[in-house]
């Protein structure tokens, strides 16, 4: 039997007889189609931008909770690090008991999570409150892109959702930059937490409404899978998390990469055997898929440190304020938006594989151009310019990415491959950052002899940090240019692949 024939016989299709999923058929044909593309989105969105809208407030949590300079840092890490070790459970659960479901209960443990952000009165408060945001997060965000499949038609509506999504995911911490400054600028630190409490109470009004339900798949969790999974990942990201604030030598870190990875190798040995894996390994053993996911990582590493390092270049070098430095970064946001749109409207006529190499091209040309910043380069040439080029290329990769990692992949696994999807991005850059970041302090250490005896506080500040830019945007553009490799090398994925294969949830 083709491939084809196999997707038009499958479970839940009309020529199998079975019952079709929710969503199938007429999903997306009506007028409620752009209400649940924003609802998906402005959920992805609150997730995405909660990474970066606390950054702008460090300075003043540090001053009114007493931080030390050490500690800051997990006002931020807290969250990354529950995120993203808990997505592989987030998925899943997802799967077994009803997609619409979970999303739920994340969206309110993420809004209630923040409403005690917004309240706490000390240090321990408010770091407990972050994890649990990003538990809230990790349960919300994988079910959220597979609810895409169940909810919209296959073809243009899917297209335009995975846009949407993808706008959402990558336009987040440039956006969290920006209504970061205006909160802080105009309230309070504490409005960068309390203001997802009304956008949550909405969207869980909004759900039922217009979200449908996934049928829930018969099954139970995989208990050691998801101790070992989860273990794993927050092992990792907790190492790479440390690498970044103490280098790659530091004994802690390198002990967390070490239990990391024999969790996750007892985690690959406990999925072989499962009868109701986790995540089943056979997502991996399409070739087209796994390219997805490495590409996804890849792109995500080089994205993981950009707005990093460029929010302190503009504030330290071109003296922007917190929000005029948000503002500076609104057109890399619409770049990316207008790229995704472009790149889902076109892909069923010339394919993925010419957007996600495109998107590859343009994402190592723009970092290649951050890496000649200069202290005099200005704001048009040194940030504007190449970030339009990243932009365009973060919209184009994302979109095709997403519909590759999904095609193929049965119904009842949706969610453990959204999951994956989710993972690859948030460990992406969690590593492209600990990597820029140790890349950084080297060159920037290596630059200190160079400078001259009569060089002022000020001068010397901007002549380190610009030494260290060169090689970390240097090292972004090997990570861009070996997703490249392997656009070239792994995808095969034709316009026909696009519009003969049934993503799962059905087809209309």
């Amino acid at each position: 039997m083709s491939r084809t024939e196999m997707s038009a016989a499958a479970p839940g299709s009309p020529e199998s007889g079975g019952p079709a999923p929710a969503g199938a058929g007429a999903a997306g044909s009506d007028s409620r189609t752009g209400p649940r593309l924003l609802i998906i989105a402005v959920c992805q969105l609150m997730l995405v931008l909660d990474g970066t809208i606390v950054t702008v407030a460090l300075p003043d949590i540090h001053e009114h909770l007493g931080f030390s300079p050490t500690s800051l840092s997990w006002v931020v890490n807290a969250y990354i690090l529950a995120f993203g070790g808990l997505l592989l459970l987030g998925g899943r659960a997802g799967d077994i008991l009803g997609r619409r479901r979970v999303l739920m209960a994340g969206i309110a443990l993420f809004g209630l999570a923040s409403l005690s952000g917004g309240l706490a009165g000390n240090e321990a408060w408010l770091l407990v409150s972050r994890a649990l945001q990003g538990m809230g997060a990790a349960i919300a965000s994988p079910t959220a892109l597979s609810l895409i499949t169940t909810n919209f038609r296959e073809g243009r509506d899917r297209n335009q959702a995975f846009a949407g999504y993808a706008a959402a995911s990558v336009s987040g911490s440039a956006l969290g930059l920006i209504l970061g400054g205006v909160l802080v600028s105009g309230a309070s630190w504490r409005w960068v937490l309390l203001v997802n409490l009304p956008v949550a109470a909405l969207l869980l009004i909004a759900v039922p409404r217009l979200i449908k339900e996934s049928e829930p798949q018969p099954g139970r969790f995989d208990v050691a899978g998801a101790a070992a999974s989860t273990g794993g990942l927050l092992a990792v990201v907790y190492g790479l998390i440390r690498t970044g604030d103490e280098g790659w030598s530091d004994g802690l870190a390198l002990g967390s990469f070490a239990v990391g990875g024999v969790l996750l190798a007892s985690f690959a040995l406990i999925e072989s055997r499962a009868r109701q894996p986790i995540t089943p390994l056979r997502l991996f053993r399409d070739r087209n898929r796994a390219g997805a996911y490495l590409l996804m990582l890849l792109t995500a590493a080089a994205m993981g440190g950009m707005f990093f390092f460029l929010t302190q270049y503009v504030q330290e070098v071109l003296g922007y304020s917190a929000l005029r430095t948000g503002i500076s970064f609104l057109p890399v946001t619409v770049a990316i938006v207008v790229a995704a749109q472009v790149s889902s409207g076109l892909m069923p006529r010339l394919g993925a594989r010419p957007f996600m190499a495109g998107g590859a091209v343009l994402t190592t040309c723009g970092m290649l151009w951050l890496a000649r910043l200069a202290e005099d380069s200005g704001y048009v040439t040194g940030i504007l310019l190449p970030g339009l080029l990243l932009g365009l290329g973060i919209g184009a990769v994302y979109v095709p990415v997403a519909l590759v990692a999904f095609l193929g992949v049965r119904p009842e696994e949706s969610g453990a491959a959204s999951g994956l999807l989710d993972t690859s991005q948030q460990g992406g850059s969690a590593l492209g950052l600990s990597v820029m970041v140790t890349v950084f302090g080297s060159a920037s250490r290596g630059a200190a002899g160079d400078l001259p005896a009569d060089a002022g506080p000020g001068e010397q500040a901007g002549h380190l940090l610009v030494e260290g830019l060169h090689s970390a945007f240097t090292v972004g553009a090997l990570f861009t240019a070996c997703a490249l490799v392997v656009v070239l090398a792994a995808t095969r994925v034709r316009a026909a692949d696009l519009q003969a294969a049934t993503p799962p949830g059905g087809g209309a």
